[in-house]
C-alpha cells in the first residue's frame, strides 16, 4: 500500500467519526453529526479540516 492510499483510508475513516452506528443514532434522535452541521453553516470549499 502506498503512502498515498494509507492517507486516503484514515482520512475516510476520521470522517466517520465514532463510526456509522453513532452516525445513525444521531440521525435517529433527530440530530446532525458535527461535520453535517459545519457544512450547513459555512460556505462550500470554506473549511478545510486538519
Amino acid at each position: 500500500m502506498s503512502v498515498i492510499e494509507a492517507l486516503e483510508q484514515r482520512r475516510a475513516g476520521a470522517k466517520l467519526g465514532g463510526g456509522e452506528k453513532r452516525i445513525d443514532a444521531q440521525h435517529a434522535r433527530g440530530r446532525l453529526t458535527a461535520r453535517e452541521r459545519i457544512d450547513l453553516l459555512l460556505d462550500k470549499g470554506s473549511f478545510e479540516e486538519f
